[in-house]
């Protein structure tokens, strides 16, 4: 949906990471959301702080982090690279987390969430198969129902991930309407949430949708930058990078990577999303790139959309980037000029995922790959301490890196 009115703002009086009330970062934000919906997004609205602050809810979660998901995740100086590039590259491991990703560091968080408001049936969207399977994975935890909403052409690109979903005991739906990635799963869970809003939680898995979603995400990833100032302080007797690198699709691992670095003016932010074929191709999901303000999925952020306010289809070889919006969080900083985002095509994020591979002996998932992709493009200074995140590990894109093999 085209939306060319822009919230007036008279200067930044927040920090980057917190909404004000009504779920604005800025000038984006916002719950724009159906009727029906109102009721069950205004219980959570109203309730998630109480809980998740609480002290009950904060020793459940850590306890599950640290015995369940396996954190915290390692910080690990990849020596060759950082020979390459002319500085102290370190990897920050979301791939050695059960599952295989950052995913789960937000699905913990929400099933305990969802269990504390008392709902028993969960939903969720899926692109490259990470979220769903760790919603599968957390509901397996907790003895409740689950279904997976997921692009069919997703479905057919991660049917490793499909199977692992399925055999964790959630009922996966194929979705047909749209070019069937994403942003349909999305609509696809929404349209769900609608026909159950009573007893229905719904699990996004990334800092999209209609507030408080884009702040409970941001939190519950949050995890990841307070690791990394306390693995920094071991490691380099101070507490921050020089620059932070994380790929960005709707923005989780993104929010998670720079949450306790944002206000922080000493740490360089760049993120990487998804050019595909080139941000002229027309045949991309490069959203900062290309996009303008619109509403989707709940909240006012950057889409990509044609002049009548049409949702583009968006392309990437990166099912988890291949998404024609960005969370609220990331567009207010990019507006801001806090953030900077490179494009990175299919083939370059192909390649850097083998440089990975080949000089560190970690297969990255292909969305992890798009930001290996830009440390050719950046300049360091000798010695400069950079923290790149891996969000995910590659086995689910093994068929998808050998039909594009580079060598």
């Amino acid at each position: 949906m085209k939306d060319d009115k822009r919230k007036e703002t008279t200067g930044r009086k927040y920090n980057f990471v917190t909404p004000s009330v009504d779920g604005y970062y800025g000038d984006f934000g916002g719950s724009y959301i159906p009727e029906i919906l109102h009721r069950c997004v205004e219980e959570l609205r109203q309730s998630y702080r109480t809980i998740i602050d609480s002290q009950e809810f904060r020793t459940e979660y850590h306890a599950l982090l640290r015995d369940y998901v396996g954190r915290p995740s390692p910080l690990y100086l990849a020596r060759r690279m950082s020979e390459k590039y002319g500085c102290r590259l370190y990897l920050k491991r979301e791939d050695l987390n059960h599952t295989g990703a950052h995913k789960i560091n937000n699905t913990v968080g929400q099933i305990l969430l969802a269990r504390k408001m008392g709902k028993r049936r969960i939903i969720a969207e899926t692109g490259a198969g990470q979220h769903g399977v760790a919603t599968a994975t957390v509901c397996a935890l907790m003895g409740m129902e689950c279904e997976i909403f997921m692009g069919k052409t997703d479905v057919e690109r991660q049917h490793v991930n499909v199977e692992r979903m399925k055999m964790l005991g959630a009922t996966v739906h194929p979705v047909t309407t749209g070019n069937m990635t994403l942003s349909d799963a999305c609509s696809a869970a929404i349209r769900d949430w609608c026909c159950h809003p009573q007893d229905t939680f719904y699990i996004v898995g990334s800092t999209m949708g209609p507030h408080p979603y884009p702040d409970i995400v941001a939190r519950m990833q949050s995890i990841i930058s307070e690791e990394i100032k306390q693995q920094l302080q071991e490691k380099e007797g101070r507490d921050y990078p020089d620059t932070l690198i994380a790929c960005i699709g709707g923005g989780s691992n993104a929010a998670g990577t720079i949450y306790h670095y944002a206000d922080d003016s000493r740490v360089r932010i760049i993120l990487a999303e998804a050019g595909g074929e080139g941000i002229a191709s027309g045949h991309t999901a490069a959203t900062f790139h290309c996009g303008t303000p619109g509403i989707l999925h709940g909240s006012r952020m950057l889409v990509m959309q044609n002049d009548d306010g049409q949702i583009e289809e968006a392309f990437s070889i990166s099912a988890g980037l291949d998404y024609p919006g960005v969370g609220p969080m990331h567009c207010n900083m990019v507006a801001e000029g806090r953030t900077t985002v490179l494009a990175v095509n299919d083939d370059a994020a192909i390649r850097a995922g083998y440089e990975l591979t080949r000089m560190e002996g970690i297969i990255p998932a292909i969305e992890s790959a798009h930001a290996i992709a830009v440390l050719p493009k950046l300049q360091f200074r000798p010695g400069e301490v950079v923290v790149l995140t891996v969000s995910g590990r590659g086995d689910k894109d093994i068929e998808t890196y050998l039909n594009n093999a580079p060598y």
